[in-house]
């Protein structure tokens, strides 16, 4: 079954399919055919006969510019010996076919993997991982990712969940017992186990022509959503903190900031957010002026 990162990406792609069976069944259609010509009701149109609207109708529909130059631009469409459409260059990160999005960076930036990956880690000049730890439910989870330092560059993130730390099961641990297992750790290797923030998920949405994708925020927070915004299509949710734009953390800047990064944003944008009650247990005892001057911004790497 293909997958498909936003909602706009399923609507496209059945219109390009549609498009190409129907030219197929005209294609091999004889131009003179021995059955009495029995004329189309006014009334019928494509809904009926089972093909999709067009690209532009469709743009309409959704508030997006779409058009062929734009869809081709992301998507090559190559004729294979089964009669079938292979979609070429738009199969991506898992397997997603994306004709809107196309190969878009900040997806591979924001992708949540759902295994778990090794990581090694060493400390600075000062003996320190630049790590802040958070227990949950009996699991260890990042609470601080410091900007330039080790864990930084490593790729950690908030939200992961440490799984091991040298090869000790980090469930059920304290927050003290945590630190200290780090604190007690060589200072040129540290192996941690990781799963990539389980409480977080990442919705791909599309501005439409006015640059928007539909949702009011304050304080880091979704508030409302805009009716039949990509937003909305999209699965986004109020009561829901913003974690990433882009793949890029936003947690702990000022509403100003985020704004300017969504602004700045191309038009397909990844949204990673947590819900509410998890991100304050997450961010307890932490100030905001902390999680703005010592949280790691930066843009990853892919």
């Amino acid at each position: 079954m293909s997958l498909y990162p936003s909602l706009e990406d399923l609507k496209v792609d059945k219109v390009l399919k549609a498009q190409a069976q129907f030219s197929q069944s005209t294609s091999s259609t004889p131009a003179i055919s021995e059955e009495p010509y029995q004329p189309q009701d006014a009334g019928q149109g494509t809904t009926a006969s089972g093909l999709y609207p067009n690209l532009q109708e469709l743009g309409e529909y959704m508030g997006l510019s779409l058009n062929s130059d734009e869809v081709q631009r992301n998507l090559a469409l190559v004729p294979v010996a089964d009669n079938q459409v292979a979609v070429a260059g738009a199969m991506g990160v898992a397997g997603m076919v994306r004709p809107v999005t196309g190969a878009d960076v900040g997806v591979r930036r924001a992708e949540i993997r759902p295994g778990v990956r090794e990581v090694i880690l060493c400390k600075d000049q000062d003996g320190k991982v630049g790590l802040r730890l958070r227990t949950i439910d009996n699991g260890v989870f990042i609470q601080l990712v410091q900007a330039n330092s080790p864990a930084a560059l490593a790729g950690l993130r908030f939200g992961d969940q440490v799984l091991q730390i040298n090869g000790q099961n980090c469930a059920g641990w304290s927050l003290d017992k945590a630190h200290k297992a780090l604190k007690a750790a060589a200072e040129h290797r540290i192996e941690l186990i990781v799963r990539d923030r389980p409480f977080q998920r990442t919705v791909t949405m599309h501005k439409d022509s006015s640059g928007h994708v539909g949702f009011i925020f304050k304080s880091g927070r979704i508030t409302s959503l805009v009716k039949d915004g990509s937003a909305a299509r999209n699965g986004l949710l109020t009561d829901h903190n913003i974690c990433e734009i882009n793949g890029q953390n936003v947690i702990g800047l000022k509403d100003a900031q985020i704004k300017d990064i969504l602004t700045t944003s191309p038009n397909t944008m990844t949204i990673t957010i947590m819900p509410k009650f998890i991100y304050e247990h997450m961010v307890k005892r932490m100030s905001a002026g902390l999680l703005r001057s010592a949280m790691d911004h930066s843009v990853p790497e892919v």
